[in-house]
């Protein structure tokens, strides 16, 4: 590894800047997130003088984050962020709180006023310590150079290990100024966080008689699968035992679209049918999912007569939401390899093959559809058309809203890595700096970003990120002139009154060309496809973001759609469909 340059002075040791930079580069740091500013200025300095990690000038400390965000979900690596003091740093809680939520690894590094003015109000300080401790899965303020070694390597571990997560580290000024000479530390685990990553096997074995002996199973398989690397695993145990696996939101692409096994996402816009097979389970196997309300719906009738088998790296998940018969705390990899080991085992396969003929026949009860409305663009059709063109290791990302519904109902994903959206927080503003960090982590993929007009306008700042570095991303605007989901319930359930979600946004092809990147406003269907081929053709050449402003039908609903406050069984269909009681 490189040594940092010694700063200016040649008398000068060592600083505590130059022990920050040694410590990332000795993580494998290639990129930083961020936005200089007084109280960080010593710590930028020590990346100039060393000039071996790419810095990366966002719009927007919230834009940092997400983009931190967004590298971190394309590569499985640790995003990094880096703002200066007071308005710097909690421009970035949004991004740590989503981050916290999706359990996505991250480093914040904030600057901070001296030492010696913390807790006297001085210019630029927060206490970020407090500000962040409910949405961090840990948090540091330096307060001697010694510290910066262990701490720059313990917060590395304790963002990818176990559960991943964000993690804050407060630098004063002072700190960074500070001599110093010892600038590595290994990666070590902080005192009393030891993760379980291999399941009980006595636990393991009452699962596998628990599938053994079960009639109507379902895998329901959320993020934490694919944060763990766990798909093939996953693929392996449905193959084996035949059961047919949902994937929530976070999920999707752990298992693919296509497979007659596939279920697509429950919830509240999940499949009929996905949301009926949980209704009816017997039993559930829970892997890498929070169980949250958006897939549950109302707890006490989600699926009433089911027994559950919950894993997760996280035991404070297990039980949380609801009950667990056979709880496993572990890694979703290798428990899923033990399970799949073991069913192969099997003397006797299950029969549930009266299951699969009835999740079939829900299946073609309740077919995902949309009401096609001409001249109007359906929005369905966007992604639809999307799902059939672009290669299946394409990375598409969404904002937040009805366009990242429809994402989810009709993009065929079919790889892990490749949906990168805010499950957790619901992040409006998410999708452009995300599918930058994403863009950068994995140059050598196509990323897409399927936003709407409400979420685009809220980081539009980023498309100078996106020029400035030349990142070549495609975005499609669903653009509706409306906040589309809000709309969608104040029409369903709130007597039609559209209060305050009449967007009117701006001409975003002229924006984006205004901010030095290209643009085309699609109007029509015939437009759509070949302003997509084109798109794709100048990011790749050109390597600018190219925007779409597609003109899609106004008052189109997300469906199905599960009632607030209702049982995930009493969906209301997708168009001309009734439900069978």
């Amino acid at each position: 590894m490189n040594t940092p340059a010694k700063p200016q002075d040649p008398k000068a040791a060592y600083t505590g800047s130059d022990a920050v930079v040694a410590c990332l580069k000795h993580q494998g740091v290639e990129v930083i997130f961020g936005m200089t500013g007084g109280a960080i200025m010593p710590l930028y300095d020590a990346i100039f003088r060393d000039g071996s990690i790419q810095h990366v000038i966002v719009g927007h400390e919230q834009g940092a984050a997400h983009m931190a965000e967004g590298y971190a979900r394309a590569t499985g690596k640790v995003g990094v962020v880096m703002t200066t003091s007071g308005p710097g740093a909690t421009n970035l809680v949004t991004g740590l709180a989503d981050a916290f939520m999706d359990s996505t690894p991250m480093v914040a590094i904030t600057g901070q006023v001296t030492s010696n003015l913390l807790g006297n109000d001085a210019f630029q300080e927060a206490d970020m310590r407090g500000i962040t401790m409910p949405i961090t899965k840990h948090n540091y303020q330096i307060s001697s150079v010694e510290e910066l070694p262990e701490v720059l390597a313990e917060a590395f571990f304790v963002a990818l290990s176990g559960r991943p997560g964000p993690v804050l580290i407060d630098l004063p000024k002072d700190v960074m100024l500070a001599p110093c000479d010892h600038l590595l530390a290994a990666p070590s685990a902080p005192s009393g966080y030891q993760p379980h990553y291999r399941g009980n096997p006595l636990q393991i074995g009452r699962a596998l008689k628990m599938l053994a002996q079960a009639k109507q199973p379902v895998i329901l398989a959320g993020g934490g699968v694919i944060t763990a690397g766990a798909h093939q695993e996953l693929r392996e145990l449905a193959q084996v035992t035949g059961i047919p696996v949902a994937n929530t939101l976070m999920g999707l692409g752990a298992f693919p679209a296509d497979s007659e096994l596939s279920l697509g996402m429950p919830g509240m816009h999940g499949t009929g049918y996905a949301n009926l097979a949980l209704h009816h389970a017997d039993v559930i196997l829970c892997v890498g999912t929070r169980l949250v309300d958006r897939v549950t719906g109302k707890l006490d009738s989600f699926a009433p007569k089911a027994q559950f088998i919950h894993i997760d790296v996280d035991a404070s998940e297990i039980g949380k939401n609801l009950p667990c018969l056979v709880p496993i705390v572990g890694d979703a990899r290798p428990v899923l390899a033990d399970l799949a080991k073991g069913a192969a085992e099997w003397k006797t396969k299950p029969d549930i093959s009266e299951w699969l003929s009835q999740i079939k026949a829900w299946k073609n009860c309740y077919p995902m559809v949309y009401a096609d409305k001409p001249p109007a663009i359906a929005p369905q059709a966007v992604v639809e058309l999307l799902g059939r063109i672009l290669p299946q290791e394409t990375i598409v990302v969404t904002g937040v809203g009805q366009h990242q519904m429809y994402t989810a109902q009709f993009y065929p994903f079919k790889q892990p890595r490749t949906f990168i959206t805010s499950g957790g927080l619901g992040t409006m503003g998410y999708g452009l700096p995300a599918a930058v960090g994403a863009k950068i982590g994995a140059p050598d993929k196509e990323v897409v970003l399927i936003d709407g007009d409400g979420s685009f306008l809220m980081t539009i700042q980023e498309l100078a990120t996106a020029v400035r570095y030349k990142v070549g991303i495609v975005v499609l605007i669903l653009n509706n002139n409306f906040l589309g989901m809000v709309r969608q319930w104040q029409e369903m359930f709130l007597d039609k009154r559209q209060a305050e979600t009449d967007l009117q946004p701006p001409p975003y092809a002229r924006v984006a060309q205004a901010f030095g990147g290209m643009g085309r406003q699609v109007m029509t269907v015939d437009e759509l496809e070949p302003a997509i081929a084109w798109a794709r053709q100048q990011a790749a050449e050109k390597h600018l973001p190219v925007v779409l402003d597609v003109a899609v039908e106004r008052e189109a609903l997300v469906l199905p759609m599960v009632p607030p406050g209702g049982a995930n069984a009493e969906f209301i269909p997708c168009p001309g469909q009734k439900r069978e009681e």
